[in-house]
């Protein structure tokens, strides 16, 4: 048996378009010729165990051995095999409609996926990295002969008859010059790593090499074995493809290890399983944020079949998701994927709302049945719930009953437990309940005590995104209001009806202004009198809370560059009615009201951290000379 042939792809020739395509993501067809070998084991098992096959089974097993002297990688199994008929059925006629309008489609294509996914192509991705490509097949069915295909990276192929023993598919790449890099244990290694850790059938990889001792095959060519170097490469039944009833707390954390070996360990993890109405296992893990926003993403592995796809679940798992760890498989996600499929498929959108459920649900589990614990955990999901909560609807549904709010002095609440602790002493005068929050307990204090004085609870602020979280709160809860604590005096935070009535007549309140105007001399401060009580500070310094925000969600990229572009505007409050500023008026001095109306002015600017450099030091001196 011999024939040759032109393989029908309706193209001059299909190769250099594939190796132009593809180049940046050659590495793939390892992937692809490994998946083809492990779906013809698996074909075979079941033919076996539906009682269509009754030969000897065998070891079930895929081997990858390269060659480096002979340039050759050979990627061979003991599954289905095919006879002459099927490879010139399944691997010749490659239908496309035409070059031009081949071109044309992915003149935009993204990635070798796009291409792969569209058309077939996993077998030929082979040509990406080889000039010449054979296949070895004998065929499972009864009295099949052996098969022999090879192409030379044209559209000419040649068909004859073959020389495998066996059942199974043998296939053979000659490696072409710009691609000798494959020709290295550890680059393979590297690559079955990656993709194929977790297949269903054993995997074992090794070097090929010439023996003296089996002579020649029937063609007089060198027969090869095989030496296994690191024998079977992959686990073949992952926690995910197991039920949780038989998996304990140390097989999760132990995979975890397996999957991020460097990371401390989760806090708890969800198992995923569900076959209805779409099929999805998997296991998503918890990691400790502890604020940590950016370096955590892109730690979700995607799997089609164990097979791994991509790390890049963006359009699978809902954005907030997108900080947890862990493995999620979907044969209904085909393995070459591309970013616009991910986009357009209805089931990848059942998937996104399936896991956005699950995750809330867990959550709610764990927040019921351990309080306490849950509470333990807060520094570290905070972050991912507030997230959640921002950017997903739904989330917030479920979420609005266990995120928690924590105060400074580390007490937590249910937004319900919240409102109820603070509605008697933070609803102003016209029924809106104000929340007081910090961002910086530290540089704050000064304003977080006065706060306390007053009877008010202040809220720790402090994660990346609380900005955005206090805002969305904000539009979520009705009549409330969001104020840093430094946003105005203790006094102004909550308008009430009974403030402090002004011991100052209008003359003094304007002679007050100009004296402080006159010391500080800063355009960006203005000075602005108001009648508090006694007991707090001659002089505050405050950021009005809507600019405040507006512009520190300009430095976070939140769209609002024309706030991030105006000048820092502060106002300067003087209280009327504290001693201080009766003792300057009553100072015939001018030199010394200048004198103690810039000292207290240093001190509101120390009390925030805005005292430094050559003005630091200024107010140390004046300081030394005052006492």
């Amino acid at each position: 048996m011999q024939e040759k042939g032109t393989i029908s792809i309706h193209t001059e020739n299909i190769f250099p378009i594939i190796k132009k395509f593809l180049y940046s993501d050659h590495e793939i067809f390892l992937r692809e010729l490994v998946s083809n070998a492990v779906d013809a084991t698996q074909k075979i098992k079941r033919l076996s165990s539906l009682g269509q096959y009754n030969g000897e089974l065998g070891e079930l097993r895929v081997e990858v051995a390269f060659d480096k002297e002979a340039k050759t990688i050979t990627i061979s199994d003991r599954g289905l095999g095919m006879t002459g008929e099927e490879i010139k059925k399944y691997i010749n006629q490659i239908a496309f409609s035409g070059a031009t309008e081949f071109m044309e489609k992915y003149k935009e294509a993204k990635d070798a996926n796009e291409i792969i996914g569209r058309f077939g192509l996993g077998f030929y991705s082979a040509f990406m990295v080889a000039d010449k490509v054979e296949i070895e097949s004998l065929s499972y069915q009864e009295g099949a002969e052996p098969a022999h295909w090879t192409c030379d990276g044209s559209t000419e192929f040649e068909l004859s008859e073959g020389s495998l023993q066996e059942r199974g598919t043998e296939i053979t790449l000659h490696i072409n010059k710009d691609s000798e890099e494959f020709l290295d244990k550890y680059k393979l290694q590297q690559i079955l790593d990656k993709y194929c850790k977790f297949l269903p059938v054993p995997i074992k990889f090794g070097t090929k090499t010439e023996t003296e001792d089996d002579g020649v095959d029937e063609k007089g060519e060198p027969k090869y074995k095989t030496i296994e170097v690191d024998n079977i490469i992959n686990e073949t039944n992952p926690i995910w493809t197991k039920s949780p009833n038989e998996l304990k707390d140390e097989d999760y954390l132990d995979f975890y290890k397996q999957l991020y070996p460097f990371s401390e360990d989760p806090l708890f993890w969800i198992h995923l399983n569900v076959d209805y109405p779409f099929n999805l296992t998997g296991v998503l893990y918890f990691p400790k944020l502890k604020n940590d926003f950016e370096v955590q993403r892109n730690k979700i592995k995607l799997f089609s079949r164990q097979v791994f796809i991509t790390d890049e679940v963006k359009d699978i798992v809902p954005e907030f998701l997108m900080l947890l760890h862990g493995v999620i498989d979907s044969p209904d996600i085909p393995l070459n994927v591309s970013r616009s499929f991910l986009q357009a498929d209805s089931n990848v959108k059942k998937i996104n709302t399936y896991i956005t459920k699950k995750v809330a649900d867990k959550l709610a589990d764990l927040f019921k049945a351990d309080r306490k614990s849950y509470e333990e955990k807060w520094s570290d999901i905070g972050l991912f719930v507030k997230y959640g909560i921002i950017s997903e609807e739904k989330f917030y549904e479920k979420a609005k009953d266990f995120v928690l709010l924590t105060n400074t002095k580390n007490e937590n609440f249910t937004l319900n437990e919240y409102k109820d602790k603070i509605a008697p002493e933070q609803t102003d005068k016209d029924g809106q309940l104000v929340y007081i929050y910090t961002n910086d307990p530290a540089k704050q204090d000064s304003f977080i005590q006065s706060a306390g004085k007053k009877g008010y609870d202040v809220l720790l602020m402090n994660s990346p995104i609380d900005n955005h979280f206090i805002g969305h709160i904000e539009h979520k809860l009705e009549k409330t209001s969001f104020k840093r604590v430094d946003a105005d005096v203790a006094d102004k935070l909550i308008k009430k009806e009974d403030a402090p009535e002004t011991v100052l007549t209008e003359e003094q309140i304007t002679k007050v202004k100009d004296i402080f105007n006159k010391a500080i001399n800063k355009p960006a401060y203005k000075v602005e009198l108001e009648s508090l009580s006694p007991d707090e500070l001659p002089v505050t310094i405050t950021m009005d809370e809507f600019m405040r925000r507006m512009k520190e969600m300009a430095a976070m990229g939140g769209g609002m560059g024309f706030y991030g572009n105006m000048p820092d505007n502060y106002k300067v409050i003087v209280n009327g009615n504290h001693k201080l500023i009766s003792r300057i008026l009553g100072e015939e001095n001018e030199e010394t009201q200048a004198a103690l109306s810039k000292q207290a002015f240093d001190l509101a600017l120390l009390s925030q951290g805005l005292l430094t450099g050559a003005e630091l030091t200024e107010f140390v001196n004046r300081s030394v000379n005052l006492i």
